[in-house]
């Protein structure tokens, strides 16, 4: 056997695997569907997918309830260390713009009052993206990977963190539950909170995350 035939893997569709790992950590299509920005149908045809390529079954499909099969929890651990260690292995590199974050922005918000500037400098691996104006829409299509929404308080399968403390309804930080906590929207989150606390400038109101 050659070098080159040693290294060829044989490895499944990298969305289908995606699916399968986010479904298992969730027993949920949904929940994973918000993480990865697609439908629920689309996260379950990517895993029927691939129970039909690899030949078992993965989950036990019951009335809104899944359940890992023994074939899916013997799967899982190896598939989920595969996606650590590719994450480990890019987190080290940190090339500029190495993570991709989209950031929708309603229309009322003046643009002027916060410096994104700032936090692309401080944040040379996070590649942002301001989409403007943008909305709920934008968000659950997963057009954008966060929105700063006015008086969007609480949303079903969404992170809302108020970014104007003053009275009415206010602006605030929106992402899916399942990639709330991921490190280029903690990132954003910290900086947006650092800068509105810091720098009257920012907006009138001094607005800033709170809870």
């Amino acid at each position: 056997m050659s070098n080159s035939d040693a290294m060829t893997y044989a490895l499944p569709p990298l969305n289908a695997l995606r699916a399968f790992e986010a479904a298992a950590r969730h027993l949920s299509f949904k929940l994973a569907a918000h993480e990865l920005h697609v439908t629920p149908a689309a996260v379950g045809q990517q895993v029927k997918a691939l129970e039909a390529r690899l030949g078992v079954q993965l989950f036990d499909r019951l009335h809104k309830q899944l359940i890992l099969t023994a074939a899916g929890q013997a799967y899982l651990p190896g598939v989920s260390e595969g996606f650590r260690h590719i994450a480990e292995a890019t987190s080290q590199l940190k090339p500029a713009g190495s993570m991709l974050l989209q950031l929708g922005v309603h229309a009322g918000l003046d643009l002027r009052r916060l410096d994104f500037a700032s936090f692309r400098n401080k944040y040379a691996e996070i590649g942002l993206r301001v989409l403007h104006p943008a909305g709920l829409h934008e968000l659950v299509e997963g057009k954008v990977d966060a929105l700063i929404a006015r008086g969007v308080g609480h949303h079903p399968g969404y992170r809302c963190d108020r970014v104007d403390a003053g009275p009415g309804p206010g602006d605030w930080l929106v992402a899916p539950e399942g990639t709330a906590d991921c490190p280029e929207i903690v990132s954003f989150r910290d900086w947006l909170r650092a800068v509105l606390d810091e720098n009257p400038l920012a907006a009138h109101r001094r607005p800033r995350l709170v809870g």
